[in-house]
């Protein structure tokens, strides 16, 4: 446009005032009409009597009034405010602050200089990138206040000295504070910058932290605290010339910045400002302890160096910012020290509605923890054993903050799992030693794991570790906090505040404890009194609840003649599991320990072992199927393995030992139900020894017993290491007839042999192979002939009728098909999954590892066909089409789990799959 276009415009509307004023109304900005008032606003003239202080108030202020007039000439402000608002420089706050979003030249200046910043050293580069980093956009603030302050320092200097002392009086917000004092010192020295730095640290540590950096009197703005805590400034005691002044207490004031050997001209650099006059001054408590350093730069006019009369001034009124200040610190500490006190609180509160789940009442303890100590992420370790001097924890229990801000691709579900990996070396230091471990930087520290730290993929800086006592003052577990969310260490406040919270956290875990160990005490009481209804008697001299046989029936066994295998038939895979009465099953016992050598080889005592294999019996409840008998037919089978398919030639004598035992204890005190009835009914056993395995903890857990009666302890001649490892195998072999444990393992181990990568060298290999013999001899049934697998089978049956019974009757559920008698036309077919699906997938394994075990694979394959045949001339719509999908199907061992509701479960509930193999 053209200047005679503007010539025409001016002209049309110095013609149409009205149209102009309506224009004005509808279009001008605030800000339009505020500069056009300040810019016409006629300067008041006053008398220098008029602005001179009272008489009666002479040592208020300094013997020369007239410095304090000179620089409050109306038109000299207006040059400096019109400068401030045309200076090019980069280091004004409010600057980046109001026009970032709107003008993308200053988002690129930003860039550029962060890009400037990386290339500076690693210290230098983030301290300078942090202060770029500070000036964020953050609410506006009227600009009233500051017009109303330079309007009463023309009008009247006593009333605006007051007013800049009443400004920051009130005040207790420490960031708005140092906003308003670093306003007022503008004003009052008549400075383009001013910065602000508060001393922070203990005295043995102290550092300068400025939250607000090169504040201007023009800055219309107000910081958010909010905003800026992760974006401090830190100077470090005694360097530059605000570590000097704050050491010294000296006030400095220099004209020439860079004739100055403390000055450092990197922030100029960085953005283009040149500094050149400074005056920096410490700012005191009331105890004359030096709180805070404030700095001015460049006093205006442009060039002019700050004066004495600046000094005096700025002397004045830093008292009453020192007051302002250690107030606003006190309300913020008090502040601190209620929301703590009130946190402590909760979580005694807390510890009186928990007390039942362990993990519950810890994660509630450290997410209060994270709450107030604002960390990145708390654990809680708790000690498998505290009696013990090796240092491990059992438990492990990790809550991450949801404020932390991570750089790695970490997810929250990986984060709270109680397994995740994390780095111990410290809480294992603090759980031998008991005392607390604060480190601020674990990269220097030679106590911290870095190899584990970076295995894990979260990045620790600063660790607080303290120990967890119980009741009688013994160390529980260790409790730590990791990395600060203001990237600031751990301070002594923050120690003894975790500290507090882990007085309770220890008051928690043991009061869980006793309630878990109560229950158990309960749940003891009612399994004893179980087997005390049912057991015929209890040897009056035992504490234990099992019981035992009597002297007649040692003495007797004693004097029994044991038969050879061959006559009683046990050495044969094909064994007839009812040809033995109560009693020959016992002498048949004899015979397989004595023939296996193991009485020899571990010098187990004659009539300890008969009182115990006549303990064993007893201890069998009179059910359908889980009995004495089934026990036995297990234990014959495992002896038929090891000597007719030469598994001793591979096999240790402990091996054998244990399998042998493990064989004739597997199913003790058996209840004639499986893991998911005890479950479904809450049962004491359940309550005892949790839902996972339940019966077969029971059961090694009374074999135990039985072992540790008086006259029982058929391993009493081993040496404790023997013993130990012996202890180790029995309750291996028993575990392993959980059937979900040997789904667990049967996958690895198939592949193993069918890839011929087995090794007998190879210990792992070797415990897998000692399960799947566990499992082969617990289903050994489906190996013999057809009229001896379907007796087992109808007893079985018989078994599994009675538990869906209770389950309709006193569970008001409906059974499974394998526990309902109104199904049992069903069961041919889903024996046949259960021998498609589990029975011959094992047997098939192991003969790959040994070919003399065909007789077995070739029992299963003829029993399965006589299964076949049942269900094609079932009267129920079961056609062999529809058997072959379900044979078809059940090959795959993941669709036998996953058809637990239909068919026999053998994940769900070992002993309905694995003791249940026969329908």
């Amino acid at each position: 446009m053209m200047a005679s276009d503007f010539s025409d415009i001016e002209a049309f509307l110095d013609g149409h005032p009205d149209l102009f004023e309506e224009y004005l109304v509808r279009k001008a900005k605030c800000e339009h009409i505020s500069r056009w008032m300040r810019e016409h606003q006629a300067p008041k003239v006053s008398t220098a009597e008029e602005r001179r202080f009272p008489a009666k108030d002479p040592a208020l202020w300094p013997a020369n009034p007239d410095a304090l007039r000179r620089r409050s000439s109306h038109l000299e402000l207006r040059r400096n405010f019109a400068r401030s608002k045309a200076t090019t420089a980069h280091r004004t706050y409010d600057e980046h602050a109001s026009f970032s979003q709107q003008d993308p030249q200053s988002s690129m200046r930003r860039r550029a200089l962060l890009r400037k910043a990386s290339s500076l050293p690693p210290t230098t580069a983030h301290i300078l990138s942090a202060l770029l980093e500070s000036r964020v956009s953050v609410p506006q603030y009227a600009s009233t206040a500051t017009d109303h302050k330079c309007r009463l320092r023309e009008t009247n200097e006593r009333e605006f000295f007051l007013e800049l002392v009443k400004d920051i009086s009130n005040d207790l917000d420490l960031t708005n504070l140092s906003y308003k004092i670093l306003i007022n010192v503008c004003i009052l020295v008549d400075a383009d910058r001013c910065s602000l730095f508060l001393v922070e640290g203990p005295a043995h540590k102290r550092t300068l932290v400025s939250k607000l950096f090169d504040v201007h009197s023009g800055t219309t703005i107000r910081p958010s605290s909010n905003t800026l805590n992760s974006n401090e400034v830190q100077v470090s005691w005694g360097k530059g010339i605000i570590g000097y002044v704050a050491e010294h207490g000296e006030t400095v004031n220099i004209s020439n910045a860079y004739e100055d050997h403390r000055f450092s001209d990197e922030i100029d650099k960085l953005t283009g400002y040149k500094t050149q006059s400074i005056l920096c001054m410490a700012i005191c408590n009331s105890d004359g302890e030096v709180i805070g350093v404030v700095q001015a730069i460049n006093k205006n006019p442009t060039g002019t160096p700050f004066t004495e009369d600046d000094e005096k001034v700025l002397q004045m009124y830093l008292p009453f910012c020192g007051i302002s200040i250690s107030n606003a610190k006190l309300f913020s500490e008090s502040r601190k020290e209620y929301e703590r006190s009130r946190a402590l609180l909760e979580v005694v509160n807390d510890l009186f509605e928990e007390q039942t789940d362990l993990e519950k009442i810890v994660r509630k303890i450290m997410q209060r923890a994270l709450t107030l100590l604002q960390c990145e992420r708390c654990s809680v370790l708790l000690l498998e054993d505290i009696d013990s001097p090796v240092v491990k924890f059992s438990k492990t229990f990790e809550l991450m903050s949801p404020l932390s801000n991570m750089d790695h691709d970490i997810s929250m579900e990986k984060l709270s799992c109680s397994d995740w990996l994390i780095n111990n070396s410290i809480a294992e230091l603090v759980a031998s030693t008991g005392l607390p471990v604060n480190i601020s930087d674990v990269c220097q520290d030679p106590r911290f794991d870095a190899e584990a730290d970076q295995a894990s993929g979260f990045h620790i800086r600063s660790v607080l570790c303290v120990p967890i006592w119980n009741i009688t003052h013994q160390i529980i577990g260790v409790a730590q906090i990791l990395n600060r969310l203001d990237r600031k260490t751990f301070n002594d406040a923050d120690q003894r505040l975790f500290e507090a919270f882990v007085i309770f956290c220890g008051l928690g875990i043991n009061n869980t404890m006793m309630y878990n160990q109560v229950k158990k005490t309960w749940a003891k009481q009612s399994v004893a009194l179980d087997c005390c209804a049912l057991l015929p008697r209890i040897h009056p001299q035992m504490l234990s609840y099992h019981a035992t046989c009597s002297k007649v029936e040692v003495d007797r066994l004693k004097a029994a003649k044991i038969p050879l295998s061959s006559e009683l038939g046990i050495d044969e895979l094909h064994f007839n599991d009812f040809s033995l009465d109560n009693d020959a099953m016992i002498t048949a016992s004899l015979r397989m320990f004595l023939e296996l050598g193991v009485v020899q080889t571990f010098k187990i005592d004659y009539e300890v072992l008969c009182r115990w294999l006549l303990t064993v019996r007893k201890n069998y409840r009179t059910v359908a199927y889980h009995n004495w008998r089934h026990a036995f037919n297990v234990s014959q089978c495992m002896f038929a393995m090891i000597t007719s398919a030469s598994f001793q030639d591979v096999l240790s004598e402990a091996e054998i030992l244990a399998l042998m035992v493990g064989c004739l204890c597997h199913d003790l005190d058996h209840r004639g139900t499986n893991n998911a009835f005890q479950a479904k009914t809450g049962s004491a056993l359940a309550l005892l020894y949790g839902t996972s395995a339940t019966l077969e903890h029971h059961h090694f857990n009374h074999a135990v017993m039985i072992l540790q009666s008086e006259g029982h302890n058929i391993f009493a001649n081993l040496c404790s290491k023997e013993y130990s490892n012996m202890m180790q195998l029995l309750k291996q072999a028993i575990l392993s007839t959980d059937l979900t444990l040997h789904f667990e393992r049967r996958s690895k181990f198939f592949e193993c042999v069918l890839a011929g990568k087995f090794s007998w060298t190879d210990e792992k290999h070797r415990e897998v192979l000692r399960s799947m013999l566990m499992t082969a001899c617990d289903l050994g049934a489906v190996t013999r002939p057809w009229e001896i697998s379907k007796q087992v089978a109808e007893l079985v049956t018989s078994e599994f009728f009675e538990q869906g019974d209770r389950e309709r009757s006193e569970l008001k559920l409906t059974p499974a098909a394998i526990f309902d008698r109104n199904r049992k036309d069903e069961l041919p077919a889903l024996q046949l999954e259960w021998i498609d699906g589990i029975c011959k997938p094992l047997y098939q394994s192991l003969l790959k590892l040994n070919r003399k075990l065909q007789p077995m694979v070739e029992g299963i394959d003829a029993n399965r066909k006589r299964w076949q045949e049942l269900c094609a001339s079932n009267e129920h719509p079961h056609d062999a089409s529809v058997n072959n999908q379900r044979s078809e199907h059940s090959q795959n061992p993941e669709a036998v789990e996953a058809r637990k509701e239909s068919t026999v479960k053998p994940a769900e509930n070992t002993k309905m799959g694995l003791k249940g193999h026969q329908v």
